[in-house]
């Protein structure tokens, strides 16, 4: 039994994975289409779309009454793609991830929103304020990246191939729904097979395979030398977790939780953060020996959450 449930969650995380690809690749399309730039496609539309199995997951947590589930999942991937997604990003390019100075004036702002929700959550909950402060974070740099001056050069450019990329994109968000609903199904019915803490699997197993659409795409955009769409993509993601998806879960249902996800995971966060950008600040360039050093931070963070949890 423990090997079917096993064989299944996997499974579910390879749809979950796959159906988050085609949800990224179509509305890139979309957005082309519009010729929206660069920046926008990666901050917002594809890393709105990237969220999508980890929000799903944390948001059917919270309606079934297992919020604290969805929070780690939700800070564990942010966690994963600061780190490991960045850094298997930079392995994977030629030179190393050139960096834009635009990309680092926003990846400060990304830093001041992923301490918001590690200041919210010290006293080991999330109330219905908090989620909205959260939430009104998220609006507020949304808002401020829409306002950009080159959005006044966007423009629609018709296209035979619109409603069939619209149709795909729809579909692949109906199947990352309903995978999304029995990851959560089957990854708590084997924590409890195998006596492992839910968390524990929210934060590693769960919170990796939401993390592949954002590899996936970042690895295609550095090898087409599209270097701010792989970073947008990652930076709108975390920022999109840590404040509109978590405020949205703490909405819905308020909870309180273990301090150790906070205090271990949640400042893990925000230090893959300011590593990330310190390193993105030296020579605008993240190189592969930086890349290998953010995973190992990675893994430094695992061994410590497991060391404290079992």
């Amino acid at each position: 039994m423990i090997l079917t449930n096993i064989f299944l969650l996997l499974l579910c995380l390879f749809i979950l994975t796959k159906s988050a690809d085609y949800a990224v690749k179509y509305s890139t399309r979309i957005a082309r289409l519009f010729k929206m730039p660069e920046f926008l496609i990666s901050f917002v539309l594809v890393a709105m779309i990237s969220v999508f199995p980890e929000a799903t997951v944390s948001i059917i947590s919270a309606i079934k009454h297992a919020p604290e589930f969805g929070a780690a999942v939700l800070i564990g991937s942010n966690v994963a793609d600061l780190a490991v997604v960045t850094g298997i990003a930079a392995l994977a390019s030629r030179k190393g991830i050139k960096v834009k100075s635009g990309i680092l004036k926003k990846s400060f702002f990304c830093l001041a929103l992923l301490f918001l929700p590690v200041l919210l959550g010290l006293d080991g909950s999330y109330s219905r304020i908090d989620g909205a402060v959260l939430v009104t974070a998220a609006a507020l740099f949304f808002i401020s990246l829409t306002l950009h001056k080159h959005l006044k050069n966007a423009f629609f450019k018709p296209h035979n191939h619109l409603w069939k990329s619209i149709r795909i994109l729809a579909l692949s968000l109906a199947v990352l729904l309903a995978s999304a609903h029995y990851t959560i199904k089957l990854s708590t019915l084997l924590s409890n097979e195998i006596g492992i803490p839910r968390m524990i699997i929210g934060l590693t197993v769960v919170a990796l395979g939401t993390c592949l659409p954002e590899t996936i795409f970042s690895l295609r955009s550095v090898r087409k030398h599209h270097n701010t769409l792989a970073l947008g993509d990652i930076l709108g993601t975390v920022v999109t977790d840590a404040t509109l998806i978590l405020g949205i879960v703490a909405l819905i249902s308020p909870f309180s939780f273990d301090k150790t996800l906070c205090y271990v995971t949640g400042i893990s966060m925000f230090l893959a953060g300011v590593i990330l950008a310190a390193f993105m600040e030296t020579g605008k360039l993240l190189t592969k020996k930086e890349g290998i050093m953010l995973i190992a931070f990675y893994l430094i963070t695992i061994i410590v959450e497991l060391a404290i949890k079992l």
